[in-house]
Protein backbone atom coordinates (compact mmCIF):
# COMPACT_ATOMS: atom_id res chain seq x y z
CA UNK A 1 0.00 0.00 0.00
CA UNK A 2 1.16 3.52 -0.99
CA UNK A 3 -0.67 6.28 1.26
CA UNK A 4 -0.16 9.82 -0.30
CA UNK A 5 -1.05 12.17 2.95
CA UNK A 6 -1.61 15.47 2.77
CA UNK A 7 -0.16 17.27 5.49
CA UNK A 8 -1.95 20.83 5.73
CA UNK A 9 -0.65 24.37 6.03
CA UNK A 10 1.20 25.37 8.95
CA UNK A 11 2.59 22.66 11.04
CA UNK A 12 3.04 19.22 12.49
CA UNK A 13 -0.51 19.51 13.87
CA UNK A 14 -2.33 20.45 10.55
CA UNK A 15 -2.76 17.20 9.62
CA UNK A 16 -6.57 15.67 9.58
CA UNK A 17 -7.14 12.80 12.41
CA UNK A 18 -7.25 9.84 9.40
CA UNK A 19 -3.71 11.24 8.54
CA UNK A 20 -2.45 11.15 11.44
CA UNK A 21 -3.48 7.46 12.08
CA UNK A 22 -2.32 6.52 8.82
CA UNK A 23 1.26 8.13 9.14
CA UNK A 24 1.72 6.50 12.59
CA UNK A 25 0.30 3.22 11.16
CA UNK A 26 2.79 2.82 8.12
CA UNK A 27 5.95 0.78 8.52
CA UNK A 28 7.92 3.88 6.05
CA UNK A 29 7.40 7.01 6.08
CA UNK A 30 8.57 9.37 3.04
CA UNK A 31 8.41 13.18 2.28
CA UNK A 32 8.81 15.86 -0.13
CA UNK A 33 9.22 19.39 0.52
CA UNK A 34 10.08 21.02 -2.35
CA UNK A 35 6.68 21.54 -4.18
CA UNK A 36 5.42 23.24 -0.85
CA UNK A 37 6.97 23.80 2.83
CA UNK A 38 5.52 23.97 6.30
CA UNK A 39 7.04 26.64 7.46
CA UNK A 40 5.84 26.41 10.88
CA UNK A 41 7.23 23.32 12.00
CA UNK A 42 10.61 21.17 11.40
CA UNK A 43 11.12 17.47 10.18
CA UNK A 44 12.41 16.97 13.85
CA UNK A 45 9.34 18.04 15.01
CA UNK A 46 6.78 16.21 12.76
CA UNK A 47 9.20 13.42 13.93
CA UNK A 48 8.27 13.44 17.08
CA UNK A 49 5.23 14.45 17.17
CA UNK A 50 4.12 11.50 14.71
CA UNK A 51 6.52 8.96 16.53
CA UNK A 52 7.57 7.96 13.14
CA UNK A 53 10.65 8.68 11.00
CA UNK A 54 10.69 10.68 7.92
CA UNK A 55 12.79 10.57 5.09
CA UNK A 56 12.72 13.65 2.73
CA UNK A 57 13.05 13.15 -0.92
CA UNK A 58 14.49 15.63 -2.76
CA UNK A 59 12.91 16.69 -6.49
CA UNK A 60 15.14 14.02 -8.64
CA UNK A 61 14.45 11.36 -5.63
CA UNK A 62 10.74 11.76 -6.73
CA UNK A 63 10.60 12.13 -9.95
CA UNK A 64 13.71 10.76 -11.42
CA UNK A 65 14.45 7.91 -8.77
CA UNK A 66 11.13 6.46 -6.76
CA UNK A 67 12.15 3.15 -7.19
CA UNK A 68 13.11 2.88 -3.49
CA UNK A 69 9.66 4.07 -2.30
CA UNK A 70 7.63 1.74 -5.28
CA UNK A 71 9.58 -1.46 -3.98
CA UNK A 72 9.01 -0.80 0.10
CA UNK A 73 5.25 -0.01 -0.82
CA UNK A 74 5.12 -3.81 -2.87
CA UNK A 75 5.46 -5.50 0.52
CA UNK A 76 4.77 -2.65 3.20
CA UNK A 77 2.41 0.38 4.49
CA UNK A 78 4.54 2.94 2.88
CA UNK A 79 2.83 6.38 3.64
CA UNK A 80 4.40 9.63 0.97
CA UNK A 81 3.61 12.86 3.16
CA UNK A 82 3.87 16.14 0.97
CA UNK A 83 2.52 19.61 2.87
CA UNK A 84 -1.05 21.25 2.06
CA UNK A 85 -3.46 18.64 -0.12
CA UNK A 86 -1.39 15.72 -2.02
CA UNK A 87 -2.44 15.69 -5.21
CA UNK A 88 -2.19 19.49 -5.94
CA UNK A 89 1.38 18.57 -8.08
CA UNK A 90 1.45 16.39 -10.99
CA UNK A 91 4.01 14.98 -9.75
CA UNK A 92 2.25 13.49 -7.23
CA UNK A 93 0.00 12.01 -9.74
CA UNK A 94 2.67 10.27 -11.71
CA UNK A 95 3.96 8.46 -8.79
CA UNK A 96 0.71 6.99 -7.90
CA UNK A 97 0.10 5.82 -11.26
CA UNK A 98 3.47 4.65 -11.51
CA UNK A 99 2.51 2.36 -8.46
CA UNK A 100 -0.56 1.36 -10.33
CA UNK A 101 1.50 0.07 -13.02
CA UNK A 102 3.18 -2.06 -10.53
CA UNK A 103 0.13 -3.18 -8.98
CA UNK A 104 0.55 -1.53 -5.68
CA UNK A 105 -2.85 -0.28 -4.07
CA UNK A 106 -3.37 3.70 -3.26
CA UNK A 107 -5.13 5.60 -1.16
CA UNK A 108 -5.05 9.60 -0.65
CA UNK A 109 -5.85 11.31 2.31
CA UNK A 110 -6.64 14.53 1.48
CA UNK A 111 -5.16 18.15 3.62
CA UNK A 112 -5.94 21.75 3.69
CA UNK A 113 -5.21 23.67 0.82
CA UNK A 114 -3.87 26.85 0.18
CA UNK A 115 -6.58 27.53 -2.26
CA UNK A 116 -9.43 26.55 -0.46
CA UNK A 117 -8.16 28.62 2.90
CA UNK A 118 -7.52 31.66 0.77
CA UNK A 119 -11.16 31.73 -0.46
CA UNK A 120 -11.83 31.29 3.50
CA UNK A 121 -9.61 33.95 4.92
CA UNK A 122 -10.62 36.94 1.73
CA UNK A 123 -14.45 36.09 1.41
CA UNK A 124 -13.91 35.31 -2.21
CA UNK A 125 -15.96 32.25 -3.22
CA UNK A 126 -14.40 29.43 -4.56
CA UNK A 127 -16.08 28.69 -7.48
CA UNK A 128 -15.16 31.89 -9.04
CA UNK A 129 -11.69 31.40 -9.02
CA UNK A 130 -10.24 30.94 -12.54
CA UNK A 131 -6.93 29.48 -13.17
CA UNK A 132 -4.02 30.25 -10.91
CA UNK A 133 -0.43 30.96 -11.89
CA UNK A 134 2.86 31.16 -10.12
CA UNK A 135 5.10 34.14 -10.10
CA UNK A 136 9.08 33.39 -10.28
CA UNK A 137 11.76 34.80 -9.37
CA UNK A 138 13.24 37.11 -12.24
CA UNK A 139 16.34 34.92 -12.42
CA UNK A 140 14.61 32.05 -12.23
CA UNK A 141 12.71 32.41 -15.95
CA UNK A 142 15.54 35.02 -17.79
CA UNK A 143 13.15 37.20 -19.17
CA UNK A 144 12.63 40.95 -19.08
CA UNK A 145 9.18 41.55 -17.69
CA UNK A 146 6.61 39.51 -15.93
CA UNK A 147 6.43 35.75 -17.98
CA UNK A 148 3.46 36.26 -20.13
CA UNK A 149 2.03 32.61 -18.22
CA UNK A 150 1.56 34.96 -15.50
CA UNK A 151 -0.19 38.10 -17.33
CA UNK A 152 -2.51 36.30 -19.79
CA UNK A 153 -3.62 34.38 -16.48
CA UNK A 154 -4.47 37.30 -15.21
CA UNK A 155 -5.70 39.11 -17.78
CA UNK A 156 -7.93 36.11 -19.14
CA UNK A 157 -9.37 35.45 -15.50
CA UNK A 158 -10.58 39.27 -14.90
CA UNK A 159 -12.11 39.14 -18.69
CA UNK A 160 -14.47 36.34 -17.43
CA UNK A 161 -14.80 37.75 -14.27
CA UNK A 162 -12.74 35.70 -12.12
CA UNK A 163 -10.11 36.22 -9.07
CA UNK A 164 -6.86 34.58 -9.56
CA UNK A 165 -4.60 32.86 -7.02
CA UNK A 166 -0.95 33.93 -7.59
CA UNK A 167 1.48 31.71 -6.08
CA UNK A 168 4.76 33.08 -5.06
CA UNK A 169 8.16 31.53 -6.10
CA UNK A 170 9.79 29.38 -3.48
CA UNK A 171 13.15 28.13 -3.92
CA UNK A 172 13.88 25.48 -1.19
CA UNK A 173 16.82 24.24 -1.74
CA UNK A 174 18.10 28.16 -1.09
CA UNK A 175 15.66 28.67 1.33
CA UNK A 176 14.31 31.46 -0.50
CA UNK A 177 10.97 32.69 -0.39
CA UNK A 178 9.05 35.64 -2.78
CA UNK A 179 7.56 37.49 -0.56
CA UNK A 180 3.94 39.32 -0.87
CA UNK A 181 5.76 42.95 -1.26
CA UNK A 182 8.17 41.40 -3.80
CA UNK A 183 5.42 39.68 -6.09
CA UNK A 184 3.64 42.72 -5.98
CA UNK A 185 6.60 45.13 -7.40
CA UNK A 186 7.03 43.09 -10.23
CA UNK A 187 3.43 42.80 -10.70
CA UNK A 188 2.70 46.39 -10.50
CA UNK A 189 5.48 47.23 -13.58
CA UNK A 190 2.44 45.89 -15.62
CA UNK A 191 -0.85 46.26 -12.91
CA UNK A 192 0.22 49.66 -11.01
CA UNK A 193 -3.72 50.35 -10.09
CA UNK A 194 -4.52 46.62 -9.58
CA UNK A 195 -6.42 45.56 -6.40
CA UNK A 196 -4.17 42.73 -5.03
CA UNK A 197 -5.10 41.13 -1.66
CA UNK A 198 -2.39 39.23 0.24
CA UNK A 199 -2.61 36.09 2.38
CA UNK A 200 0.40 35.46 4.45
CA UNK A 201 0.64 32.24 6.68
CA UNK A 202 -2.27 31.13 6.00
CA UNK A 203 -3.27 28.02 8.71
CA UNK A 204 -0.70 29.65 11.25
CA UNK A 205 -2.84 30.95 14.42
CA UNK A 206 -2.17 34.59 13.17
CA UNK A 207 -3.12 34.46 9.18
CA UNK A 208 -2.74 37.63 7.56
CA UNK A 209 -4.98 39.11 4.87
CA UNK A 210 -4.60 42.65 3.77
CA UNK A 211 -5.42 44.23 0.43
CA UNK A 212 -4.28 47.24 -1.91
CA UNK A 213 -3.22 48.53 -5.42
CA UNK A 214 -0.37 46.87 -6.21
CA UNK A 215 1.57 50.09 -5.94
CA UNK A 216 0.58 49.94 -2.21
CA UNK A 217 1.25 46.46 -1.45
CA UNK A 218 4.90 47.03 -3.46
CA UNK A 219 5.56 49.26 -0.31
CA UNK A 220 4.59 47.43 2.70
CA UNK A 221 5.71 44.18 4.44
CA UNK A 222 4.02 41.35 5.58
CA UNK A 223 5.71 39.92 7.86
CA UNK A 224 7.12 35.74 8.03
CA UNK A 225 6.19 33.42 4.81
CA UNK A 226 4.55 31.98 3.28
CA UNK A 227 2.53 34.26 1.28
CA UNK A 228 0.51 34.93 -2.03
CA UNK A 229 -1.74 37.01 -3.99
CA UNK A 230 -5.17 37.35 -4.97
CA UNK A 231 -6.44 39.38 -8.13
CA UNK A 232 -9.87 40.04 -7.28
CA UNK A 233 -11.94 39.56 -10.44
CA UNK A 234 -15.34 40.96 -10.36
CA UNK A 235 -17.16 40.82 -7.13
CA UNK A 236 -20.26 40.04 -5.76
CA UNK A 237 -21.83 42.58 -3.50
CA UNK A 238 -21.38 39.93 -0.26
CA UNK A 239 -17.37 39.52 -1.69
CA UNK A 240 -16.31 42.94 -1.72
CA UNK A 241 -18.34 43.42 1.97
CA UNK A 242 -15.86 40.37 2.65
CA UNK A 243 -12.80 42.71 1.31
CA UNK A 244 -13.51 45.53 2.69
CA UNK A 245 -13.96 44.41 6.65
CA UNK A 246 -11.54 41.68 6.45
CA UNK A 247 -8.62 43.01 4.23
CA UNK A 248 -9.54 46.73 4.68
CA UNK A 249 -10.02 46.76 1.06
CA UNK A 250 -11.55 50.03 -0.68
CA UNK A 251 -14.69 49.64 -1.94
CA UNK A 252 -14.17 51.92 -4.54
CA UNK A 253 -10.86 50.38 -6.16
CA UNK A 254 -12.99 47.05 -6.22
CA UNK A 255 -14.90 46.07 -9.68
CA UNK A 256 -18.56 44.95 -8.02
CA UNK A 257 -21.06 43.29 -10.22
Amino acid sequence: MLTFIGLGLYDERSITVEGREALRAADRVYAEFYTSELIGTTIDDLESYHDAEIEVRDRAGVEQHPEEMLEAAESEDVAFLTAGDTMISTTHVDLRLRAHDRGIETRVIHGVTAQTATSALTGLQNYRFGKATTLPFPYAHGADGLPASVTETIDDNRADGLHTVVYLDIKVEREEYMTADTGATLLAEEYPDLVGVVVARAGSPEPLVEAGTMSELAGREFGDPLHLLVVPGECHLLEADALVELAGADRDALEIA
